[in-house]
């Protein structure tokens, strides 16, 4: 019998951490999914789109604040913000009063691009996720803030505005 066809262990059906990866990667899954979607609707991929709106939402913005919003690593922003840049997305722009300092703003073709775009989460997810109580969605959140920062913790990058688990020793 091959791994393939083998049941699955009884003892793996109950085991908590089994059962947080199956829920990840079901996940990873359906953010792939809706980022393909994204990207063939747009032409953007989901890092250009999290970049716009960091930059729609906090206006005429430096670079760090973009990468604490968008909880994303400067370099990393700086390359999206190259990519939006060339295609005419977003200007970027040296401080008045200090030159060392880069802003970057919207072009209208970023406006525009994302008010024809769709939403990061799908309308299904969003009308579900409404649905719930509050304190649930409450809940969810904060369990996803935990789950992020031990990631982050273990991957050895800091995590932008997610606080540490509580500590369950003492």
């Amino acid at each position: 019998m091959d791994a393939a066809s083998a049941p699955e262990r009884p003892e793996r059906l109950n085991d908590p951490t089994a059962s947080l990866v199956r829920s990840m990667r079901k996940v990873a899954q359906a953010i792939d999914v809706r980022s393909r979607e994204i990207a063939r609707l747009t032409g953007l991929t989901l890092p250009q789109m999290i970049v716009l709106q960091a930059v729609e939402t906090l206006g005429e913005v430096t670079t760090q604040a973009i990468s604490r919003d968008a909880s994303m690593s400067p370099p990393t922003v700086v390359a999206v913000l190259d990519r939006l840049e060339a295609r005419g997305m977003v200007v970027r722009y040296r401080s008045t009063l200090d030159r060392r300092v880069v802003h970057a703003r919207l072009t209208e073709a970023g406006r525009d691009a994302l008010a024809g775009s769709p939403g990061l989460l799908g309308p299904g997810f969003i009308a579900a996720f409404a649905a719930m109580p509050l304190e649930t969605r409450a809940e969810v959140a904060g369990s996803l803030d935990v789950l992020a920062g031990l990631m982050a913790r273990e991957a050895g990058a800091p995590a932008a505005g997610v606080s540490p688990p509580p500590d369950s020793t003492g």
